[in-house]
């Protein structure tokens, strides 16, 4: 007698996990390349767009950037050594003033290289993060909108709520003039400036005056930050080799 082998020897398909976790990273980070993946390049885009989400949800239909979300990620830039800098690309209209601040710090606390392009708006928050990196651009057409520090909801009118406000907005100002060339009077006078805004109190600076203002560094798109960032990694290269032969 012939035994008939029932055994099914055909291979049900497996749950392709890396595609499920590339969309999963997309749909929650949106971008296809995350810092413990980048094999293929070794420059990381970190996208800021939307409204910087803080210590509140916002509502799902706004296009937020989460402070969670970035902050393991520039951790993990620093800590992976195939990524030798990092590009910034925005275009946020600003956020939670604590989260952008947060976020600007670890930026500019990264050993490796960083280069900052702003494109379409870099406005309120975003203005820190911009200028925290080693070199910012601005495209001609992008815009910044520089105006006091505000609070939404219920606001306490007593003089500790306006000296918070005062000691948050000093903060601001102190990231900026220290990372970029506009003098702290110069800032506070685009900041407090009455009639450039419609119903409101600040300045919105267009690509060129961003520059002139000393506020960024150059005019320029992707292609002038990428020049730019490459050169800064082929510098730092140079330096830490002559520190080793030393």
């Amino acid at each position: 007698m012939v035994k008939q082998n029932n055994n099914n020897t055909e291979e049900q398909p497996k749950e392709d996990k890396p595609v499920n976790g590339l969309m999963e990273k997309i749909q929650q980070l949106g971008q296809t390349n995350v810092p413990q993946l980048s094999q293929d390049s070794k420059i990381h885009c970190l996208t800021i767009v939307g409204q910087i989400e803080g210590h509140l949800q916002l509502p799902p239909q706004n296009k937020t950037t989460k402070y969670e979300h970035l902050i393991p990620q520039i951790v993990a830039i620093e800590q992976n050594p195939k990524i030798e800098g990092v590009l910034v690309i925005l275009n946020t209209v600003g956020g939670d003033v604590e989260a952008g601040l947060a976020i600007s710090e670890m930026l500019a606390s990264l050993s490796k290289p960083t280069v900052s392009l702003v494109l379409g708006g870099g406005h309120s928050i975003g203005v820190p993060i911009a200028v925290s990196c080693d070199y910012s651009y601005i495209a001609e057409t992008a815009t910044m909108t520089i105006h006091p520090i505000r609070l939404t909801g219920l606001v306490i009118g007593v003089p500790q709520t306006f000296e918070y406000l005062d000691k948050m907005q000093e903060r601001v100002v102190k990231f900026v003039t220290k990372h970029s060339k506009i003098t702290e009077d110069d800032f506070k006078d685009l900041m407090f400036a009455k009639g450039n805004l419609t119903r409101d109190i600040g300045t919105n600076v267009i690509g060129q005056d961003a520059v002139i203002s000393g506020l960024i560094d150059g005019v320029g798109g992707v292609g002038d930050a990428m020049t730019k960032l490459n050169q800064l990694i082929d510098a730092n290269n140079t330096e830490k080799n002559e520190g080793i032969i030393q």
